[in-house]
């Protein structure tokens, strides 16, 4: 009996086994493809946290280079005292007039005057800018334009012990997406912010 003859033959032990063989590939094919995607899934979901894990380390970064970058603007207005001879009194020099969300730093701001209660909390000109995602100046109005990336904000606050002599400084960097989804005033930090402080002092010349 040939080969061919047993495989058409219903119920020759060949046929039998051929059928056999035949339902388990299914099987492991099956199997092997349900693995195939619960692997494929796991792995997305890895890929997937993993870019916005790097994203979200890229916004922090940029975040802190730009509150670095306000806070030394700040320290740089003046808030000293006056040369004078030992026997007269020191007059204090405050820069109480530059308007530090403009990148031209022109006159008609606050400068180092306190700032209101709130201006880390929400958009409050003229202690808020905007910049976009190279970290270049876009605005400083109430709201973000519509390539602002990340949000600045900053208060002067004079120390209650030595208000005249003493301030501390703040400054708050977050992104418009972060601040949107929070949906109300910021106060607390997600990861992404940046918030600085400085204490800045009169020295005695």
């Amino acid at each position: 009996m040939t080969f061919i003859h047993l495989l058409e033959t219903r119920d020759s032990p060949v046929r039998r086994r051929a059928q056999r063989d035949a339902g388990f590939t299914l099987i492991e094919v099956l199997i092997a493809i349900g693995l195939f995607v619960t692997m494929a899934v796991g792995v997305a979901q890895l890929i997937a946290m993993a870019v916005d894990a790097t994203r979200a380390a890229r916004e922090h970064t940029s975040a802190v280079v730009l509150a670095a970058a306000k806070m030394d603007q700040l320290r740089a207005l003046d808030w000293t005292y006056e040369s004078a001879p030992p026997a007269v009194p020191a007059v204090a020099r405050s820069d109480l007039s530059t308007d530090v969300s403009d990148p031209s730093f022109t006159s008609g701001g606050p400068g180092l005057s306190p700032s209101p209660v709130g201006t880390l909390a929400a958009n409050a000109p003229p202690y808020v800018d905007y910049l976009d995602d190279a970290g270049s100046w876009v605005g400083n109005g109430a709201e973000p334009p519509g390539n602002a990336v990340f949000i600045r904000r900053w208060a002067v606050v004079p120390l209650p012990a030595d208000p005249d002599r003493t301030l501390a400084l703040y400054v708050l960097v977050t992104t418009v997406r972060h601040d949107r989804v929070r949906g109300g005033p910021w106060q607390r930090r997600s990861g992404v912010e940046a918030l600085l402080v400085s204490v800045r002092t009169r020295r005695t010349p």
